[in-house]
């Protein structure tokens, strides 16, 4: 492949989509997708990808999900003295860093907060670094994996084996609250994930709670494995709303589509040099080396015969000193982890669900567009109903010749399309909400 501006579209299939949903009036969730420039850059930094919720009143939880998904690439990009998955990290804490100063200098922007989970696909697997409630998902064959641990209330308790699956269920503690974020203080804890051995097929997911406080991981995965990614946001998303759009909704949706973004079973490694710092000579040792060294030839040639003798303690320190910084530079370069496909950062997958199945998810697709019809009916919208009928029936004939795959899709569009005909009401004001 040239190493010139390169056309991803043969190797990755991208899509992504943002909603406001249906009881918000502003959008605090943000997103980017920074693919490399050329072979070469995806060789050293992968592709990038972010996902990021904001908290906070006013207009500072919108704000803060923007300097998060602006400053991560831009940071990531500058590290290039360090690995992958250390620049990653650091980008990251970087983020935090400008979040918490534009907080701190502004009264209205005091505590702002933002979620963001990070995904980056390296020839040597998909790393990932995440702070929040934000999720990444992986599906790969019928399993959908969640690659990312809440950082919320709920799944710290679970964690710690303070919260029964009963207390769970009875709703006691908010599903919301969640224990970390960018920007309240000036430090922060980021979880590394990774790196995660890449497949042909392997479909990745980045989204806010706004899609999964709705919609089921068993949905999540079927719709993401039988359609497309383009086709998936838009279902996704029109799914979250008929469910009320209770917030903010952001997905980004990447299929590895070419052998030559997997790892092909190969064991490639990443070099961490987490404890590099630990080994750092200090700038006076350097000096002491230095000017010892100087004292000791200066000594020597100085005194003529029996010179040796002056230059005898300065030539001793100097050695002694040079030796040190020889075996602190030899441990720096030997210092760190290095990582394989059998020994990753993190502990994910943290959840495994199986997907349902294509005669499953038709069911509860065409489910769902019988109640929205019934709504559009209700109130009177203008439809293009022939239109409508005509998609619905063959997603009824695909589904009788058991082609679950094209009824799914088909009832997809169709729920899609019924979406678009209710936006478009009362000259153009988005008032399809329809509860189910």
């Amino acid at each position: 492949m040239s190493s010139s501006q390169t056309n991803w579209d043969n190797f990755l299939e991208v899509a992504s989509l943002s909603d406001v949903g249906m009881r918000r009036t502003n959008n605090q969730d943000n997103m980017t997708v920074s693919l490399a420039t050329s072979m070469e850059a995806w060789e050293s930094k992968g592709h990038l990808f972010v996902v990021a919720d904001g908290m906070g009143a006013h207009a500072a939880g919108e704000l803060a999900s923007k300097l998060a998904v602006d400053h991560i690439p831009h940071l990531y990009a500058r590290f290039n003295d360090m690995s992958a998955p250390e620049a990653l990290k650091k980008a990251v804490n970087g983020a935090n860093a400008e979040i918490h100063r534009r907080g701190q200098a502004n009264e209205d922007f005091h505590h702002m907060g933002t979620t963001c989970s990070t995904l980056t696909l390296l020839p040597q697997g998909a790393v990932v670094a995440h702070i929040g409630d934000s999720r990444i998902y992986r599906l790969r064959k019928n399993r959908l994996e969640q690659m990312t641990f809440d950082h919320s209330l709920v799944w710290e308790m679970k964690a710690a084996g303070q919260l029964t699956a009963e207390e769970e269920a009875s709703g006691k503690i908010p599903k919301n609250v969640i224990t970390r974020s960018l920007g309240p203080y000036p430090e922060c804890k980021v979880d590394l994930e990774g790196p995660f051995k890449l497949e042909v097929g392997d479909t990745f997911m980045m989204c806010s709670d706004g899609l999964t406080g709705v919609v089921r991981d068993s949905e999540l995965g079927a719709i993401m494995a039988i359609m497309p990614p383009d086709e998936a946001v838009k279902v996704l998303v029109d799914l979250a709303n008929l469910r009320g759009g209770p917030d903010n909704i952001t997905l980004i949706i990447v299929r590895v589509l070419s052998p030559e973004m997997s790892t092909n079973g190969k064991v490639k490694t990443i070099k961490v040099n987490t404890q590099k710092g630990k080994y750092a000579v200090h700038p006076m040792v350097w000096a002491i080396c230095i000017i010892t060294a100087l004292l000791a030839v200066a000594f020597y040639f100085a005194s003529g015969e029996g010179g040796w003798m002056n230059a005898l303690l300065p030539g001793v320190a100097a050695g002694i000193s040079g030796l040190y910084i020889v075996v602190r530079l030899l441990m720096a370069t030997l210092a760190g982890d290095v990582v394989t496909e059998g020994r990753v950062f993190g502990k994910a997958p943290y959840t495994r669900t199986t997907c349902a199945t294509g005669a499953q998810i038709s069911k509860q697709l065409a489910d769902v567009l019988k109640q929205l019809q019934m709504g559009a009916v209700e109130k009177d919208w203008k439809v293009d109903w022939k239109k409508l009928k005509a998609m619905i029936e063959e997603a009824e004939l695909a589904f009788s010749k058991n082609d679950h795959s094209t009824a799914a899709r088909t009832y997809g569009k169709s729920i899609c399309f019924l979406m678009d005909q209710l936006r478009n009401q009362n000259d153009g004001a988005s008032s399809s909400s329809v509860d189910l």
